[in-house]
């Protein structure tokens, strides 16, 4: 059997499995169904977004299914009335065993990471805000356990010292469409051989990418200059590092940051010090050295460069970062 004749149900919510579903189109695979989230309010209005799979499938005819409870009855038999051969999961939620064991071929997931490195839901902030020197794409089969199913695919890629998280999606969004398509191949042909995660080396600490949230992001000045600027390209540009800025017998403000560039530096100043020339540079001061802010935004403004920014704060050298 080939790719093409697979009977292939697509799970997937972000732009980041949109890739890997146009893909498959693309190359005239035999996409039966598609399953995503249901749609959510969003915005002022707070009208109900559809997921970017959902807006894609409809452009594309394909049927979607957006199971509130993956265990509901009527979500089991729609699935199973679509005689998948195989699933592919891509960021998407965890399933359970009576959805991921239906297929014959049974289901893989693309992750973002090099398993056994980075399980969890946020592996590519993870990568970058350890400092890592690569990144990659695996495909894997499911298993009860989250992220820990037998390997079948990888590919690395390098990560410069100055790209961000958004940087790297991309890249790894493209990549990991031709590796799904190659899965996809391999399981029709017989010719993957899946491989335990136990037998591949792992650093504990890297175990691990959970869930990121608001206070995760928040800067500490005092940290030294590589982690701070580590957190701020793996936090770019979402869900994006934040400060406070303070000034005497004034509201703090909050300051978001989405690239700064490093500056090695032995100095004097207490940490969250800001120095500018009040028109083309502004730089605060950390552990051992200063990050020279380029591109930031104010609480309910958008995002500007550091020219504009400091046109709106002439004193801005009379705040602290906090």
């Amino acid at each position: 059997m080939t790719g093409k004749e697979l009977r292939i149900v697509f799970m997937g919510t972000p732009d980041f499995a949109v890739a890997s579903l146009a893909a498959l189109l693309g190359k005239g695979y035999q996409v039966v169904g598609v399953v995503t989230a249901p749609d959510k309010p969003a915005g002022r209005g707070q009208k109900l977004q559809q997921s970017a799979v959902k807006s894609f499938a409809l452009e594309h005819n394909l049927p979607v299914l957006q199971p509130e409870k993956l265990k509901d009855e009527n979500f089991l038999i729609q699935l199973k009335s679509l005689r998948p051969d195989l699933q592919i999961i891509v960021a998407f939620r965890m399933l359970p065993e009576v959805v991921w064991k239906l297929p014959a071929l049974g289901t893989f997931n693309l992750h973002g990471s090099l398993l056994p490195r980075y399980r969890g839901a946020a592996p590519l902030n993870w990568a970058i805000m350890n400092g890592d020197t690569e990144s990659g794409v695996t495909t894997f089969l499911l298993k009860q356990e989250i992220d820990t199913g037998n390997i079948l695919f990888q590919e690395k890629v390098p990560i410069s010292p100055d790209e961000t998280v958004g940087e790297l999606h991309d890249q790894l969004m493209s990549i990991g469409a031709q590796l799904v398509i190659k899965t996809v191949d391999a399981l029709a042909e017989g010719t993957a051989i899946p491989i335990p995660q136990q037998q591949l080396p792992f650093e504990p600490e890297k175990l691990h990418a959970p869930k990121i949230f608001k206070e995760d992001c928040r800067i500490n000045w005092s940290s030294d200059i590589l982690t701070i600027h580590n957190k701020i390209r793996g936090l770019s540009p979402y869900p994006t590092t934040w400060t406070e800025l303070n000034a005497p017998y004034k509201e703090n403000i909050s300051l978001k940051i989405f690239r700064a560039l490093p500056e090695q530096k032995a100095h004097n100043y207490n940490p969250g010090t800001i120095l500018s020339d009040q028109k083309k540079w502004m730089k605060i001061a950390c552990a051992d050295g200063f990050l020279s802010v380029t591109d930031l935004q104010l609480a309910g403004k958008k995002r500007m460069g550091i020219e504009e920014f400091l046109r709106g704060f002439p004193n801005v050298e009379s705040y602290i970062a906090l």
